[in-house]
């Protein structure tokens, strides 16, 4: 494995824009180099800028600064010089004299940015500004690290007055290509390189604009100006829906703020709806499961996500089987991909089904959708959908021998593991051994239990008692078998799995937690897994490890195996709250929240388990996405879980169960939380030992119930 050598300061994290299917990754500095790490302008699953380097003669500027606004559209870097070198007899300008703000942002495809310099010596300075660019056009799979067999044409470089064309012609027939153009006419501009001779006198200001994407533009001022208020509304409109929370602190609300923020930021409008794509860099792409778990996670206060993601998963809903795709009629899209290999078939991700859980998670968010808003006519539209849905799961219950729904991929190109822990090591027995297929998980099993539960009651509010009762048969059926095949009294907990020739897999791992979110276990097992989560085997200070500790391949490092994913927190904190251990999911919810104060407030992806130590940070995991998701929507579906707080619009009523704030917290209103079409505000506050919740705004036409 090549070691990858130590970054300066400045490459050391990741700023990311987004906006539609571009992103871009870059250093504190706004320079991309395209080497170490996955940074560059992406667009449809091709980096069309691999090199973006700005200098003072080919030397790198020194870092004063970096920062993106509080709406995550703007990106600005603060540099200044190093000495300037001397030309002809002048005198070189002192280090510290000369500050370039540089600010960029994405929009409708492009990258456009703002470079300002200004000379606060008291000489007349001359300065060759650098700006170093190029185009790799790789695929993103080959930034990953996949190796083809061969490639289209090398990129083919024109230069002009005052813009560079860069042109790949791809094996897809797809000619792809990156237009660079500035606001004015570079000293000298080859293929790789553009040299500005600037001369500032004291206190002078000079500011240059660039463009790059893949059609021609001329940058100049009100031209940015403009494309950075459309930029900034279009996010707006993505955050402006749903209920707001307030009052929790400010560092609580900053969390809360920002995580609202880059899921908006992550939400595409797509003809079908928003659709939050699921993380920067490496899957800011739809993923089925993903976006399905992030609706869940804001269904209570923003249900208009859950509808787009429904929509836009029914339409790509798959009618034919691929061993190729792992697909089949009636199952749901694991991910979709576009790029040179995706279309060629190189790899299946164009559009690709190897998602055991997301096919019955689909069925559960249709079902909570409902429940949440009473959308009749909608669900109406998704029936048949729906019921292919179903159809799909129950095949492949009545083509299992204990009746459950177990995954094998088709062909070795797919992923070997389909539920969410999705590694190839995720999956083992006792010893440490891996199982051989097909493989049944815990949770998905009780994803699919809870399908069929919703298929029986959305069947029982269209009239349809044959069906209703059929459904519900099978999911008492899977229940049991849930009961009797995973549960361990040895272990005190759920297996993990079961493999193909019948083993469980008999190991701790918070898969179950998953289960105890859509309420399967009997109560007394229930209490009795909420207790091994909550204990210092899973619960490392800083949320709910993938792996207890004293597990086979434990390894708090690994991807799955022993780190802490801040979704799969959320959904086991939810499950925990359900069975009645709100104070426990509570506790989680600030520890949560206090990682995420060492994250800047933006949860990653993931982090490292190791246990917490006092007065230091969690431990990052290098190459975690950020933003991702539903590690942005966790706080949203912990906080649900600690208020108690569930809506049912066709009953018109709001229930409050046992409602907890997290440490810290001492206060929370909700508002604008529209039931039906009623809109109303609540309030929870800590009283002494206990938090009160109440109706503080809105008319009686919901029944808001507090049971404390």
């Amino acid at each position: 494995m090549r070691m990858a050598r130590t970054l300066p300061a400045s490459r050391q994290r990741g700023y990311s824009l987004k906006d539609g299917d571009s992103f871009l990754v870059s250093d504190a500095s706004g320079d991309i180099h395209g080497d170490e790490v996955a940074d560059g302008l992406f667009h449809e699953g091709t980096r069309i800028l691999s090199r973006l380097r700005l200098g003072i003669d080919g030397e790198p500027l020194t870092l004063l600064g970096a920062a993106t606004a509080h709406d995550r559209v703007v990106f600005t870097a603060h540099l200044t010089n190093r000495p300037l070198p001397p030309i002809g007899d002048s005198v070189a300008a002192g280090k510290g004299v000369i500050h370039v703000e540089r600010s960029r942002f994405l929009w409708q495809g492009r990258l456009h940015e703002r470079i300002a310099c200004s000379n606060y010596d008291r000489v007349q300075v001359s300065l060759p500004l650098t700006i170093e660019f190029g185009a790799d056009f790789l695929d993103m799979f080959e930034v990953r690290g996949m190796q083809r067999a061969h490639r289209g044409s090398y990129p083919q470089v024109l230069a002009q007055a005052d813009r560079v064309v860069l042109r790949y012609a791809g094996l897809d027939g797809v000619e792809r290509r990156t237009v660079i153009a500035f606001s004015q006419a570079p000293t000298a501009l080859d293929g790789g390189m553009a040299r500005f001779d600037l001369e500032l006198g004291p206190r002078e200001h000079v500011t240059l604009y660039l463009e790059a994407g893949a059609e021609v533009g001329q940058p100049e001022a009100t031209r940015h100006r403009r494309s950075m208020a459309q930029a900034r509304r279009a996010l707006h409109g993505r955050r402006r829906p749903g209920a707001r929370l307030r009052g929790g602190g400010l560092l609580f609300d900053a969390w809360v703020e920002r995580s609202r923020t880059d899921i908006a930021l992550l939400a595409s409008d797509l003809p079908t709806g928003r659709y939050p794509y699921a993380g920067i860099p490496w899957f800011s792409t739809p993923f089925g499961r993903d976006a399905i778990i992030t609706a869940l996670q804001m269904l209570w206060l923003d249900p208009g996500l859950a509808r787009g993601v429904l929509a836009y998963l029914a339409e790509r809903q798959a009618a034919e089987d691929s061993s190729f795709r792992d697909s089949a009629p009636g199952k749901i899209m694991h991910e979709t991909r576009k790029g040179e290999m995706a279309a060629l078939g190189e790899i299946p991700f164009g559009l690709y089904y190897g998602g055991v859980d997301t096919t019955p998670l689909f069925l559960v968010l249709a079902g909570r959708y409902f429940r949440r808003t009473g959308d009749r006519a909608f669900i109406d539209q998704l029936w048949p959908a729906l019921q292919r849905a179903a159809g799909w799961i129950e095949r492949s219950c009545d083509a299992d021998p204990d009746g459950l729904l177990a995954y094998a991929r088709g062909e070795a190109s797919g992923l070997s593991n389909q539920g969410w822990k999705d590694s190839g090591d995720s999956v083992f027995h006792a010893d440490g051994s891996l199982p051989e297929g097909p493989i049944a998980l815990v949770e998905v099993q009780g994803y699919a239990w809870e399908a069929l539960r919703t298929m029986a009651s959305l069947a029982r509010e269209r009239g349809d008692m044959i069906a209703a009762a059929g459904w519900a048969a099978r999911a008492d059926r899977l229940r049991a078998t849930v009961e009797a095949r995973f549960w361990d009294e040895d272990l005190d907990f759920y297996a993990l799995a079961r493999d193909g020739a019948g083993r469980m897999c008999r190991v701790l791992a918070s898969n179950p937690g998953h289960l105890l979110y859509v309420g399967l276990p009997a109560p007394e097992r229930a209490q009795r897994v909420v207790a091994q989560l909550a204990s210092p085997r899973f619960d490392n200070g800083w949320g709910v490890r993938t792996l207890a500790s004293d597990q086979p391949r434990y390894n708090p490092m690994s991807y799955h195996n022993g780190s802490v994913w801040p979704h799969d927190v959320a959904l086991c904190a939810a499950g925990m709250a359900r069975y009645g251990a709100r104070r426990q999911a509570a506790r989680l919810l600030g520890e949560v929240f206090e990682a995420a104060t060492h994250f800047d407030m933006r949860l990653p992806e993931l982090f490292c388990g190791f246990p917490r130590s006092a007065g230091e940070p969690p431990i990052a995991y290098p190459v975690a996405c950020t933003p991702q998701a539903w590690a942005a929507g966790s706080v949203f579906m912990l906080l649900q879980a600690c208020l108690g707080l569930e809506i049912d619009a066709p009953a018109r009523e709001v229930v409050i169960t046992h409602p907890q704030l997290p440490p810290g917290v001492d206060g929370l209103r909700v508002e604008s939380l529209d039931v039906g079409d009623t809109r109303m505000d609540l309030a929870f506050q800590r009283i002494g030992g206990r938090v009160v919740a109440a109706r503080a705004f809105g008319s009686e036409g919901v029944r808001v119930t507090v049971r404390m």
